[in-house]
């Protein structure tokens, strides 16, 4: 491809074809590259919002009404082509796309096809979709649809596709085959081709989507239970131990109303672990007797329980022909989309054909974005101390389903695997490790005790402190059994960081081991440092955290200007608070010459160029600074929470440096996405330290 292409354009080969894990693979590559995506469709239904459309101007902010990002509706579309207006069809959705890609540096474009359409589609032929990406200068990404298809078929459909859409005076990105059986490959053709497997966690429908479409009346169950994914219907018409025989992972079973006596026996195995069910549904619009819905609620099975006034038969039927896809709430099911996609498609080779020129300017999605993108591409192993708390539960299967890091889980194996059914998560792949019997328990406790022998640690003390779970991790990190630990969800920092200190310990050439947050703000990427650890650090640890704070930053696609604050500019005001900044500044300046560093100076004059150009005018730092070194943790702690809560900014972290092996805290308000985005910054740091060649 000799030109750029800011413009992706997929289009559906026929019926349907899964286009929302393609829109969002390749949303997520663009996301990587430039500051902002924007997003369209031609065509859009009338009588409903676009749930395409949704997901993606919602998961990548693009900041403009659903409503501005399509062209015209169906109806309207098929009225201009009855009246033989079809080239005011094309101008009308050509303007209106023109309208929103001068906002954006790329653009993702989902085209129409039949399933969208409906019975009264209007244009609805590959040459529609081929014209318009043609009139919008975008390079086109057919996607067959591979469910139910034989490879023979698809294999076809996927050369027929190349041709049929070069043949109209497009150009091919790639070819995709989505929801294909097994581990089938597609031909080669003169483009990419890549064929994404069926995942049932992405097109099966939730239990919500379930009872909506069946017009269900929830009788138990909240909102946890009404998110598990429908793999399978089963109908609860035997004796018990039949049923029980038949159910199968992810089941929704399927009972008469009067069956108090399979309503109890499918809970109780649920709560045991005999078999994970999405929930029941009990028809005929019999209420099940109150007496068996209590003993239910007792087996705290967290299971909904819907009733349905049609009998099996047709409850079946109708469940059967719903079918779900990834949505904003639903973001379990977009990250297992991101990951089948992932997974099966060469992302670097598709980035590099794309050749969309990279933002100088690194924003907070691209920040995020980046994260995963690097930790999938070195990937290692992160051991999770608290593994049956919830949100590290939903983190592990996100982590798992992105392939962002291999993980162990601490914690009893069944009290871990009870909390997960609970959850409704699949954390299958995880290894789960009790530190109370583990293997590895002796070992530890005669290494540990040999680490603090000059503590008086004996090996019967240190055999007790290795079972805690932060030690046990620590431990694990520093035998080479995982590469790093993040804890601190349920736990103090200083309960998660004390063992790093006491059996990690820092780097040869670092005297102080400190701490950064990743201040995501609505335009740019900050990095505080140090918010959390250092109470009061000299002149000398200072310039540590600020060496080890420039060098994060450049780790993690940052550069590096690095303001030393103070309540003083230059040589404006004086004082021990100011002298020890100045002394650290010339010490960084000293030991890394490389390093663009500027102070004392004020947080106003290193962030805004008006007032750098008062204070500081000839300064390459004033202005522009990205570290942000403070004088003391109370200053930097509460800098940062003024700034997470007043500018709505994301702060990632704390992010631990210094170490010999990386050791990460979590806030114990940590969310999902915090706890994905620091176990990602762990395996990109331990991918870092072994390229350096850490220190044993």
């Amino acid at each position: 491809m000799s030109s750029v292409a800011r413009s992706v354009y997929l289009t559906s080969v026929g019926s349907g074809g899964g286009k929302s894990t393609i829109a969002l693979g390749l949303a997520e590559l663009l996301s990587r590259q430039v500051g902002q995506i924007g997003v369209f469709r031609p065509l859009v239904a009338s009588d409903r919002p676009d749930p395409i459309l949704a997901l993606l101007s919602e998961r990548y902010r693009v900041g403009l009404p659903v409503a501005d990002l399509s062209g015209t509706t169906y109806a309207e579309a098929t009225a201009l082509v009855a009246d033989g207006r079809r080239e005011e069809l094309i101008t009308r959705i050509v303007e209106r796309y023109r309208e929103v890609e001068r906002r954006f540096p790329a653009m993702v474009v989902v085209g129409s096809d039949f399933a969208d359409a409906g019975d009264g589609a209007g244009p609805r032929e590959l040459a529609f979709n081929a014209r318009l990406a043609t009139e919008f200068g975008s390079v086109v990404v057919p996607v067959v649809d591979g469910f139910g298809q034989q490879p023979a078929a698809i294999t076809a459909a996927s050369r027929g596709a190349y041709h049929d859409v070069v043949d109209l005076g497009a150009t091919v990105l790639a070819v995709l085959a989505n929801r294909v059986p097994g581990s089938m490959r597609l031909p080669r053709l003169p483009v990419p081709a890549y064929a994404i497997p069926e995942v049932p966690s992405v097109s099966a429908p939730t239990v919500a989507e379930v009872a909506a479409a069946l017009g269900a009346t929830r009788l138990a169950g909240d909102d946890t239970a009404l998110a598990r994914d429908v793999l399978d219907y089963v109908v609860g018409a035997a004796h018990v131990p039949t049923v029980l025989e038949h159910l199968t992972e992810g089941a929704l079973l399927i009972m008469p109303g009067d069956r108090d006596d399979l309503l109890v026996a499918a809970s109780a195995a649920h709560v045991a672990g005999q078999v994970s069910l999405a929930g029941l549904v009990l028809t005929l619009g019999v209420a099940p007797d109150p007496r068996a819905m209590q003993l239910v609620e007792a087996l705290n099975a967290r299971l909904a329980v819907l009733s349905v006034p049609t009998d099996s038969f047709h409850t079946v039927a109708a469940s059967s022909r719903i079918e779900g896809r990834p949505s904003a709430a639903n973001p379990r099911k977009v990250e297992a989309a991101l990951g089948a996609f992932e997974a099966h498609v060469d992302t670097t080779e598709l980035a590099s054909r794309l050749r969309v020129s990279r933002s100088t300017r690194v924003t907070p999605l691209m920040f995020e974005y980046d994260l995963i993108d690097r930790a999938r591409s070195r990937r290692r192993h992160v051991v999770l101390p608290e593994g049956t708390d919830e949100r590290i539960l939903r983190a592990t299967e996100i982590l798992l389903r992105r392939g962002v890091a291999d993980l162990t889980l601490l914690g009893r194996p069944d009290e871990v695997a009870r909390r997960a059914r609970e959850v409704g998560v699949d954390i299958g792949t995880a290894r789960v490790v009790d530190p109370a019997d583990s293997q590895w328990r002796d070992e530890f406790a005669e290494a540990y005790a040999k680490l603090r022998a000059h503590r008086g640690v004996t090996v019967e003390l240190a055999y007790d402190i290795v079972a805690q779970p932060n030690y046990f991790g620590t431990m694990m990190v520093w035998a080479g059994y995982a590469d790093g630990m993040v804890s601190g969800a349920t736990h103090t920092t200083a309960a998660t960081i004390r063992p790093a200190f006491e059996i990690v310990k820092t780097m040869p050439d670092v005297s102080v081991a400190s701490s950064v947050f990743f201040m995501l703000l609505a335009d740019r990427v900050l990095v505080y440092g140090d918010c959390a650890v250092n109470r009061d650090p000299d002149a000398a640890q200072l310039a540590d955290i600020a060496i080890s704070s420039a060098d994060t930053a450049a780790r993690f696609g940052l550069e590096p200007r690095v303001a030393m604050l103070s309540y003083s500019t230059g040589s404006s005001g004086a004082g021990a608070d100011v002298e020890k900044v100045a002394e650290a500044t010339a010490l960084v300046r000293e030991r890394r010459p490389d390093l663009a560093v500027e102070g004392p100076i004020q947080y106003d004059a290193a962030i805004d160029p008006a007032v750098a150009a008062t204070k500081l005018p000839e300064s390459t730092v004033a202005g522009r600074a990205t570290v942000f070194i403070f004088p003391d943790l109370n200053t930097g702690n509460n800098t940062y929470k003024a700034v997470q809560r007043s500018a709505g900014a994301v702060a990632v972290g704390p992010v631990m440096q210094g170490l010999r092996r990386p050791v990460n805290d979590l806030s114990r308000g940590a969310t999902v996405p915090d706890i994905v985005n620091t176990v990602a910054i762990t395996a990109i740091q331990a991918a870092t330290l072994t390229d350096n060649g850490a220190p044993s």
